[in-house]
């Protein structure tokens, strides 16, 4: 396997230990008895992990080099899978914080750390392997946890076990990949606001905007999808709560191949006005209660999501220079990790007030609205290039 292979394959399994708890909550609220709104508290632990990571550590690989963070995103995703093993209430906050770590630190450094081993010509490829492979982590945790827990013993344990035993196989794949950033010594310096460099400021403001509404419809569905298949449409069969999930990620993946002959300044806005016709559709599905409106929402917001995706974080990582890249990517993943969690906390707040499917529907129009503005305002940005 070659470098940038083991890299991907060590992203992959990250990525999947993030997300493999979201088909079991109704599991964990039966024997712990809590409900919908502490879930949206676990998930708010893990977003708190995500950006503590990314805020603190995000521009440490350009410092100390790739592996040796990397390695340190690989303990903290092993460390989340053992302590999920722990059958209390309080494992499951101690477990998604260690999993927002894993990703946070994961997420920036393994897209520069790809970046880097990839040749000059061949960067906005790259770019495309590094986002394709987060976003089908994400999709894949949800569907390899629905299927061991539907159909496997121990259905809150195996999935752990099986991830902490793959997370070990991919750290051991790490050691052979070379370094590629010189070390100047181990200090960690925060990220600030306005520490984008200037040249790179343009292309990381459109991807931006892109990214926000993107991240922002795919927290709106994890957040909505799981409770309203088992509350709303019957639906409890764990495997097929993760294939529901795994309909948007996935198509964001197909979604980001399908345009990688895209240029960014067509990708970003034609992206954006996919996402939101996506939104509207999930919005209608969770108000009428229509599973194959909301499968179809969630294909179509995802193929809109993974184009804008791909467009943003290949153009931020092949603007920014080679000295900071870390730091720039880790600050785009930044804005993504706050689009993602704001309708998750959102929805769990306003479905205490006035219920699941109305919180739904209302969060589903603004995020329907943040797109099409990101659409105009990509697409204005594009034309002044």
């Amino acid at each position: 396997m070659g470098p940038t292979a083991a890299v991907a394959a060590a992203f992959l399994v990250t990525m999947i230990g993030t997300t493999l708890p979201t088909p079991l909550y109704p599991l964990y609220a039966e024997r712990f008895g809590f409900g919908g709104f502490v879930v949206t508290v676990v998930f708010a632990t893990y977003a708190v992990g995500v950006a503590a990571a990314l805020v603190l550590f995000g521009g440490l690989s350009d410092r100390i080099g790739r592996r040796p963070v990397l390695a340190a995103g690989l303990a903290f995703a092993l460390l989340s899978s053992l302590v999920f093993l722990v059958p209390a209430e309080w494992a499951l906050f101690v477990g998604r914080f260690l999993s927002g770590l894993s990703a946070g630190i994961f997420t920036g450094t393994a897209t520069a750390a790809i970046l880097d081993l990839a040749p000059g010509d061949v960067k906005p490829r790259a770019g495309l392997v590094a986002a394709a492979v987060n976003i089908l982590g994400l999709g894949l945790g949800p569907v390899v946890a629905g299927a061991l827990a539907e159909y496997a013993l121990r259905p809150l344990d195996l999935s752990y076990l099986v991830h902490a035993a793959a997370v070990v196989v991919v750290a051991a794949l790490l050691w052979w990949v070379p370094e590629t950033v010189t070390s100047r010594g181990f200090r960690i310096e925060p990220l600030r606001v306005g520490g984008v460099p200037a040249e790179v400021r343009g292309t990381f403001v459109r991807a931006a905007i892109g990214g926000f509404a993107g991240f922002a419809v795919l927290g709106l569905f994890t957040a909505v999808s799981p409770s309203l298949l088992g509350q709303e449409l019957g639906v409890t069969n764990h495997l097929a709560v993760g294939l529901v999930v795994f309909s948007m990620l996935g198509s964001s993946a197909v979604g980001q191949v399908l345009s990688a002959r895209v240029s960014e300044r067509i990708a970003l806005p034609v992206g954006c006005a996919v996402l939101a016709v996506g939104a509207v559709l999930i919005g209608a599905a969770v108000g009428a209660g229509v599973l194959w409106l909301l499968v179809t929402g969630a294909v179509v917001a995802g193929a809109g999501q993974g184009m804008s995706f791909r467009a943003g974080l290949g153009a931020v990582g092949a603007a920014a220079p080679a000295d900071v890249r870390g730091t720039v990517v880790a600050t785009f993943f930044v804005v993504l990790y706050v689009a993602i969690s704001m309708p998750v906390v959102g929805v769990g707040a306003a479905a205490q007030a006035v219920g699941l499917v109305q919180a739904g529907v209302v969060f589903a129009g603004l995020v329907a609205l943040l797109a099409a503005v990101a659409a105009v305002l990509t697409l204005r940005a594009a034309r002044r290039v």
